[in-house]
């Protein structure tokens, strides 16, 4: 990677969210767990910090239920059925549920997201190109869910795209992989080690 570039880069966390991963969290609060996922934050602080320390920028998405009424959130019906358990007051904007794990923070910039890919109906692509914003690392959750979505999206804008194949994480590591192998096509596939690397070079 040239180093004139590295303003232009940006890792893209995918819904690093407390209601995800944190204890006090709703997914935490129902019983679903995954160490794959669990172990994320401590490999994508490296990378974090070696963005941070070329002056690229760390973009932060975050999946979110719109409150009506009362503030009871529309819920889509197919996320109804796989995750019964959300309620009133998850992934509420400006709620600790909402925002990004301490471990990764702070973000640059900060995207809320209603399905599974950031581009979609966001200020996403707007804020990327006013700064300038070329190359998008991809680290986050989940592999085959919100990473999947928007690493495809961002391909087909023309954006320069890097998937970090264990800065990912889904909650069945057999369609982490089956995710991870089929975005080699719209992809570079790079382990986190490896985008370092890149990095202090």
């Amino acid at each position: 990677m040239n180093t004139h570039a590295f303003h232009k880069t940006a890792l893209m966390l995918i819904d690093m969210q407390n209601d995800f991963l944190h204890p006090q969290g709703a997914y935490a609060r129902s019983g679903l767990h995954s160490e794959m996922i669990a172990d994320l934050p401590t490999k994508l602080k490296l990378v974090a910090n070696a963005v941070r320390a070329v002056g690229g920028w760390i973009v932060s998405t975050h999946f979110t239920l719109v409150a009506g009424k009362g503030g009871t959130p529309f819920i889509n019906k197919h996320l109804k059925a796989l995750r019964p358990f959300l309620k009133k007051g998850d992934f509420v904007p400006g709620s600790f549920g909402h925002s990004l794990i301490d471990e990764l923070t702070p973000a640059d910039l900060s995207i809320e997201k209603v399905t599974y890919s950031a581009f979609y109906m966001s200020r996403l692509e707007w804020v990327l190109n006013q700064f300038g914003i070329s190359r998008l690392i991809f680290g986050g959750i989940v592999t085959n869910g919100g990473v999947a979505s928007t690493v495809r999206d961002a391909h087909i804008r023309g954006y320069d795209t890097w998937v970090l194949s264990d800065g990912c994480a889904a909650f069945d590591s057999d369609l982490h992989e089956v995710s991870i192998e089929t975005l080699k096509s719209v992809a570079r596939i790079y382990s986190c080690a490896e985008a370092i690397d890149e990095f202090r070079a």
